[in-house]
């Protein structure tokens, strides 16, 4: 029975051992990928990968436009896996490098920007991020676009950023399809509960918290829903916002 154990042990062992040495030798291709702007693109370019050997995984950067697969070398290849891309016709693939410029832009709607001297302040401070490329502000319409390098920050990052300055930044669209809404929120409500409650209500493109400013704004689609019905929504889902009065601009004031 000991012999029967010891074996068995060994036989484990050796399975495992082997198993570690197979997975610490799948090789790793990070590759860009032009056209690839979506999930919907992101998930045919997988189908299209998984359709050859060896494949272990794959991780998607849309941002970047890249995937970075992982696969085994004794069943396929790097050119290979390009092969397979660039028979797509669209979804070709070509050369990356985390020291590439890669240059990406994006809406922000601002409804807690009211002034140049809210814009100034947005400015000073994405000006000392890394990868920040330009900004342009469109205070009548509470907007800015801000230009940057996507292989040194990202969407994620500056929203942050904005909302640590106590701004309420969601996506903007110019489509007058999509609208806006702003609210004040109780100051103990939860940021993390109440956006993901609120990205749940029908005709709800975005949604952002700012605990500081206890703001909640939103991007909705104006086929989907309304001003009104949105609202209503947002309370029936136990969230007591109401529309803030008119705004005073403390920022503004500064200069008079």
């Amino acid at each position: 029975m000991k012999n029967y154990k010891l074996t068995f042990a060994l036989a484990v062992m050796a399975i495992m051992s082997a198993t570690t040495v197979w997975a610490g030798s799948a090789d790793t291709l990070t590759v860009r990928i032009k056209g690839m702007r979506c999930g919907e693109c992101a998930h045919k370019v997988k189908t299209v990968v998984k359709k050859g050997p060896g494949i272990e995984s794959i991780d998607f950067n849309l941002e970047r436009r890249t995937a970075t697969i992982a696969y085994d070398p004794a069943q396929t290849c790097a050119d290979s896996i390009k092969a397979h891309l660039d028979a797509t016709g669209r979804y070709k693939a070509s050369a990356y490098s985390p020291n590439d410029t890669i240059l990406r832009g994006f809406g922000l709607r601002i409804d807690d920007m009211h002034c140049q001297n809210c814009y100034n302040r947005i400015s000073q401070r994405l000006q000392t991020m890394e990868g920040i490329d330009s900004m342009a502000p469109h205070l009548d319409k509470h907007y800015i676009f801000v230009r940057y390098d996507a292989n040194q920050t990202c969407k994620a990052d500056i929203r942050r950023v904005l909302g640590g300055l106590g701004f309420t930044p969601v996506n903007y669209y110019s489509s007058p399809k999509v609208a806006f809404a702003y609210y004040n929120i109780p100051a103990e409500a939860a940021v993390e509960a109440t956006i993901d409650e609120v990205l749940t209500l029908t005709g709800v493109e975005d949604a952002n918290v700012n605990a500081k400013r206890k703001s909640l704004a939103v991007t909705y689609f104006t086929d989907e829903t309304t001003a009104d019905a949105l609202l209503e929504a947002i309370k029936a889902a136990g969230i007591e916002a109401v529309v803030p009065p008119a705004h005073v601009c403390k920022e503004e004031q500064k200069t008079l």
